[in-house]
C-alpha cells in the first residue's frame, strides 16, 4: 500500500470499489447473519457469484453526473434534476427517445430494492423538507461523489447535506451524507483514513449539540481498535438501515481492516443493509488506496464500462 495514488486512480478506485461491495452486499442484503453464514460459511461473503449492483451504485452515478453537468453554483438544481432522472428509470421500461446521459442506459433500468424514501421524495418533487422523518443511508450511499470534486472538505459536506434533503428530511440524513462526503474530501487531499476521520470527527464536534453521526463515527472509531474487522463483527454498531449506522460500518470496516478485500468481506458480512455498508466502505478503501489495490477477482462488475467513464470524467472536470 506504499504506492500513492493520483486522483484518477483514487476517483476510479472511490466509484469502482463502491460497487465491488454494494454488488458482494446485494446478495445478502435482508439476511441474517446466521443465515449468511449457513450460505457461506464463518468467513463470510469471499466470492463474487453475481456482479449486479442495486440503486446505491446507479444514484452514486446520478449524483456524479448531476455535478458534472452543473453550471457553478447550480449544483444542487443540477443534481435533483439527475435524481429525477434516476426515478425514471426505477418506473419506465426502458429508455425514452430523448433520454440522455445515464438515462440512455438500459442496463440502469433495473429495479434493485431502492429506498422508499428515495422514491417518493422524488415522486412528491425532489424538494427540501420531503419526507422529514426518514434518516434511511439512502443519502449516504449516494454521496461519495461530493468529495470528488476538488471542493474543500467543508464545502464538499455542505453541499452534499444539502442535496440529501431532496429525498430526506431527518437532520441525521443530512449530516451522515455530508460527514461522508467530507470524509472523502480529505482522502482526496491526501490524509489517510485515521487523519480523514479524525478531522470529520472534529468538525461534526464543533456544535456542542448532540450528534447522532458523531455517536457513529467515534463508535466505529473505538470499535476498529479493540475488535479487527471481520465476518459479524459490525453487528457492534447497528444494521446498517439508518444514515448514520451505515457510515459507522463502512468506516469501522475500512479503518481496521488490514487491505480493501478483508474490508469489504467484513462491511457485507452482517445481518442488515449489506449493499449499502458494502458500497460504503468500497467507497473508501479505493479512494484511500486507488483503483489498483482492489481484488481483480471482483471488478467485473455490472456497468464497469459507465463507472470508469464517469471516473475519468470527474477527474478530467475536477482535478
Amino acid at each position: 500500500m506504499s504506492h500513492i495514488p493520483s486522483p484518477t486512480e483514487r476517483i476510479n478506485g472511490c466509484l469502482l470499489g463502491g460497487a465491488i461491495g454494494d454488488a458482494l452486499g446485494y446478495r445478502v442484503e435482508f439476511h441474517s447473519w446466521s443465515a449468511i453464514e449457513r450460505e457461506f460459511g464463518s468467513g463470510g461473503v469471499r466470492d463474487m457469484h453475481s456482479n449486479l449492483v442495486s440503486d446505491d451504485t446507479q444514484m452514486t452515478l446520478f449524483t456524479a453526473q448531476g455535478l458534472l453537468e452543473a453550471r457553478p453554483g447550480k449544483e444542487f438544481g443540477a443534481v435533483r434534476k439527475s435524481y429525477l432522472d434516476w426515478l425514471d428509470t426505477q418506473r419506465l421500461p426502458m429508455p425514452h427517445v430523448h433520454a440522455h446521459g445515464l438515462a440512455s442506459e438500459e442496463w440502469l433500468y433495473n429495479r434493485r430494492a431502492p429506498g422508499q424514501a428515495c422514491i417518493t421524495g422524488l415522486r412528491n418533487g425532489g424538494r427540501p423538507g420531503v419526507n422529514p422523518d426518514s434518516k434511511g443511508c439512502g443519502t449516504v450511499m449516494r454521496s461519495a461523489p461530493f468529495g470528488l470534486m476538488g471542493l474543500s472538505p467543508e464545502a464538499a459536506y455542505d453541499l452534499s447535506a444539502r442535496c440529501a434533503t431532496i429525498t430526506h428530511g431527518h437532520p441525521t440524513a443530512a449530516e451522515a451524507a455530508g460527514a461522508f462526503a467530507m470524509i472523502t474530501a480529505h482522502i482526496m487531499n491526501g490524509a489517510d483514513l485515521n487523519r480523514a476521520v479524525d478531522d470529520t470527527l472534529l468538525y461534526l464536534q464543533r456544535d456542542p449539540s448532540s450528534s447522532e453521526t458523531a455517536d457513529a463515527l467515534n463508535a466505529a472509531y473505538e470499535l476498529a481498535g479493540r475488535i479487527p474487522p471481520e465476518p459479524g463483527s459490525a453487528r457492534h454498531l447497528g444494521e446498517g438501515w439508518t444514515a448514520e449506522e451505515a457510515l459507522g460500518i463502512g468506516v469501522y470496516c475500512a479503518l481496521g481492516a488490514p487491505d480493501p478485500a478483508s474490508a469489504l468481506t467484513a462491511a457485507v458480512s452482517h445481518g442488515g443493509d449489506s449493499d449499502s455498508t458494502g458500497s460504503v466502505c468500497g467507497n473508501l478503501v479505493g479512494a484511500a488506496f486507488g483503483e489498483g489495490a482492489l481484488p481483480d477477482q471482483w471488478k467485473q462488475v455490472e456497468g464497469q464500462a459507465t463507472i470508469l467513464k464517469i471516473g475519468g470524467r470527474l477527474a478530467k472536470e475536477f482535478h
